[in-house]
């Protein structure tokens, strides 16, 4: 909430920790959970584009596991956010959380599926974003094999 007038920002406290704390836990790696958390942030990155926002910076650091039972997973640090309708945009968003996913979480690509198929059933342009992806992908093997 924003207190134009007292020049006020008030903020949600989150009681939790990172996505990538709980991943290394015992029960984050259950695969049960593991799955719960997959289908969480892809519903909340579906939401997220929906709306336009571009996060710019989607690390498992980035994603918080509120500790109330069966906890919801909470987006923070918009500090590199901005609005864009371009599905370029919105696919690199989602490049940037598989490349933070594969770097510091190995074993984690049938996650990630998971991710992106709740994402795929939560966004209105998702089946465009995700097509796209594949693209930025190539572009990314590209850069990596020319160094």
């Amino acid at each position: 909430m924003v207190d134009t007038e007292n020049y006020l920002i008030y903020m949600e406290y989150i009681e939790g920790c990172s996505v990538r704390e709980y991943l290394v836990t015992p029960e984050g790696q259950t695969e049960a959970a593991q799955t719960k958390v997959a289908q969480d942030i892809g519903r909340a990155l579906g939401l997220m584009h929906n709306i336009d926002v571009v996060h710019g910076d989607l690390t498992t650091s980035n994603l918080l596991m509120r500790n109330e039972t069966g906890g919801s997973v909470v987006l923070i640090d918009f500090g590199l956010s901005y609005v864009s309708q371009l599905i370029e945009d919105k696919a690199v968003d989602l490049y940037v959380l598989e490349r933070a996913f594969s770097s510091t979480h190995p074993n984690t690509e049938v996650m990630f599926e998971q991710i992106l198929k709740a994402y795929g059933e939560s966004g209105k342009a998702s089946k465009q974003i995700l097509k796209k992806l594949e693209d930025v992908r190539m572009r990314g093997r590209k850069r990596s094999m020319l160094g």
